[in-house]
């Protein structure tokens, strides 16, 4: 399924139905007087977070979304049927703005949420309302107000445990295949990671979820290769976990370019608690790994793990770092 993390929809609210302005007629009864019931309510647009929904594909072909209107009111002093409410589904970390993509309107976290965003509008009321002393045959009735309408944003913002993040090609992909049932596409070139996956990992009987973000560049921050986009989707992440590729020739200008446009994406998002491993240990030479990662001991004073997600006997030691690093 493609993923798509932001939309712009309009949304309508049903309208009231208009008051009747009807009289009794009956046989024998003279003066029956009014008798027209109000008008139902409009429907609501109200939008409900779905666990199982992970994109906002569904709004890329359909943009309008409206609520049934009311009923109009009839004789006998009936009031119109009120419109249906329309519950629109939405993935978990969901975000609505208004229409200036700026300002928030709701945010769900949570499974089942619910949130009205457009309220229908009020039936309009019978003749029957504008009895009185001095008035028994009352012509007047009232129209129902309009439903709410406007247009909104939609931008998912993935939930998950763990954040990947490193350049292009240090195999986070691969990392979230070996861990997690998730198949997200691997190959040997940049950019294979176009849109974040998901995945759920289990160790010592509690679960843990993973989000691949596509590879950052230097510049990302400026729009450079993917630009930084996807960057939204681990600002919910408990921790980030940076991979590097330790066959690289400069793995400390690597690490620090990620860091440097994470700095100037969010401030806060570099604060978040880090995760380092260098992967691909099973290409390169003992000797020249431990060269490698000497020198970045002494400029970085972050700890960090070896790895390689092809090893089987890596792989626990993974899960139970992640684990550790997300547990309150």
């Amino acid at each position: 399924m493609k993923f798509l993390d932001q939309a712009k929809i309009y949304i309508k609210a049903g309208d009231g139905g208009s008051g009747s302005a009807s009289f009794r007629r009956e046989k024998f009864i003279e003066y029956g007087g009014p008798d027209g019931g109000d008008g139902g309510d409009g429907g609501s647009v109200i939008f409900e977070s779905e666990l199982n929904l992970n994109t906002l594909i569904d709004f890329r072909y359909t943009q309008h979304f409206k609520a049934k209107s009311g009923n109009a009111g009839s004789k006998r002093n009936k009031t119109g049927a009120n419109g249906k409410d329309l519950i629109i589904k939405v993935p978990v970390g969901t975000q609505i703005y208004e229409e200036d993509n700026n300002t928030l309107i709701y945010d769900f976290i949570k499974n089942k949420e619910k949130y009205l965003v457009a309220s229908g509008g009020k039936g309009g009321l019978g003749n029957v309302r504008f009895k009185s002393s001095t008035n028994r045959a009352p012509k007047k009735k009232t129209k129902g107000k309009i439903g709410e309408e406007f247009w909104i944003w939609l931008q998912l913002k993935v939930i998950a445990d763990i954040g990947i993040i490193g350049l292009p090609n240090a195999g986070k992909s691969s990392l979230l295949a070996s861990i997690t049932r998730a198949r997200p596409k691997i190959a040997s070139y940049p950019f294979t990671t176009i849109n974040p996956n998901l995945g759920v990992s289990y160790y010592d009987n509690k679960e843990l979820t993973l989000a691949d973000i596509p590879g950052l560049v230097e510049g990302a921050h400026r729009g450079v290769g993917l630009g930084d986009k996807f960057l939204r989707h681990i600002e919910r992440c408990k921790a980030l976990l940076h991979l590097i590729d330790i066959t690289e020739e400069n793995i400390i200008d690597n690490y620090l370019k990620i860091r440097k446009e994470l700095s100037k994406y969010d401030t806060i998002l570099a604060k978040k608690k880090e995760i380092i491993f260098f992967n691909k240990s099973d290409l390169i030479e003992k000797k020249d790994m431990d060269k490698k990662l000497k020198l970045f001991k002494s400029k970085v004073k972050n700890k960090f793990e070896v790895i390689s997600v092809f090893s089987k006997n890596d792989l626990d030691k993974i899960k139970k770092i992640l684990l550790k690093n997300v547990i309150r």
